[in-house]
């Protein structure tokens, strides 16, 4: 998944990266890219740092210390003042109602402004979140432009993804 998703990303063009292993990983895949990173997510920060081809910046607020990142208000706040080409999104589930959810009350709010401050938004999820959990919509299919996903992903919940959104990624 962060092979495909990471080839999404044009030289030169601005990315946001949400928290989350993928993400992680997609940020090992942009090393040596000329790219503009922001993030939260302090495991993205540990790929990058020292990677001068990269212009890395970090999201302020909250330190998470369970699941290294950053959350609040702050977040928000520096959320509404960046201009990204595109956002790499996580989530714990995508119900087959066509809803984008998660189940952690202080991600959702970080993940609805990452979404309004990208172009495009690239739904990066394995096949575990079809239909997967949580209670909190983050957003709908119809605000996805590309979701990426594995083999196995619930056939009903996937055809919803087809129709709703541009591109439909499995690998």
């Amino acid at each position: 998944m962060a092979e495909r998703a990471a080839a999404l990303v044009p030289d030169e063009s601005v990315i946001v990266l949400d928290i989350g292993t993928s993400t992680q990983r997609i940020a090992r895949r942009l090393k040596g890219r000329p790219v503009t990173v922001i993030t939260s997510n302090l495991a993205v920060v540990d790929e990058l740092r020292d990677d001068e081809a990269v212009r890395l910046i970090l999201l302020g607020g909250v330190l998470r210390r369970n699941y290294p990142s950053f959350v609040g208000s702050l977040t928000e706040t520096a959320l509404r003042q960046v201009s990204a080409d595109l956002v790499m999104l996580s989530c714990t589930g995508v119900r087959t109602y066509g809803h984008v959810v998660d189940d952690m009350a202080v991600e959702a709010p970080i993940k609805q402004a990452m979404i309004e401050a990208a172009d495009r938004v690239v739904l990066v999820a394995s096949e575990a979140k079809f239909p997967g959990t949580g209670s909190l919509r983050i957003c709908s299919l119809a605000d996805v432009d590309v979701v990426i996903t594995t083999g196995g992903a619930d056939p009903h919940t996937l055809d919803l993804c087809r129709r709703a959104v541009g591109e439909v990624v499995v690998v």
